[in-house]
């Protein structure tokens, strides 16, 4: 298990698709990166004493898109770190721009399949209703050009959570 070499400078944000993995690797890449690790979507939750999905069903996703977008840019100040983000954090302009900017962003790319069975694990995906395949697959198709912005794209499905972490350190050491 490599470790990087030199410490990052920046803030890793991890982006991509729900189920790709981004909490449960960005934990494992902290740890053995010796950084601290965020995850967005928890943070939204604690600051507004309401879960992802209650928030999308109160007040919309816009307004959780901005408030996304000022927890992200308060996580991206100080020390590095590594941040999980939400899946729909990098589609937002200015959250992109601010993550492109003063992040190394991580597109953790995962096949359809693998994301539904992933994602299903989990309750409170409020863009998940109905199919799961057919839902991730048209997220996919609307998001994949943007992710692929990201400074680094990393696949995220055969490897699984060690290898993926692998591969993002490697990914690293190199640049």
């Amino acid at each position: 298990m490599p470790d990087a070499p030199n410490p990052p400078k920046k803030p890793i944000a991890l982006v991509g698709l729900m189920g790709a993995g981004k909490s449960t690797v960005g934990r494992r890449l902290a740890k053995r990166l010796h950084l601290p690790f965020a995850d967005s979507d928890r943070e939204i939750e604690a600051a507004a004493a309401l879960s992802v999905a209650e928030i999308f069903e109160r007040f919309g996703e816009a307004h959780f898109r901005d408030g996304e977008r000022r927890v992200i840019a308060r996580l991206v100040e100080g020390p590095p770190k590594v941040i999980a983000t939400g899946g729909g954090a990098f589609m937002d302009d200015e959250t992109r721009a601010l993550i492109l900017e003063r992040c190394i962003a991580v597109w953790l790319d995962a096949g359809v399949e693998v994301l539904a069975e992933r994602a299903s694990r989990r309750n409170g995906r409020p863009l998940l209703n109905g199919d799961p395949v057919a839902s991730l697959r048209a997220l996919a198709q609307a998001r994949n050009a943007i992710y692929a912005e990201a400074h680094l794209t990393i696949p995220a499905d055969e490897a699984g959570h060690e290898g993926t972490v692998t591969r993002i350190v490697t990914a690293l050491a190199a640049r």
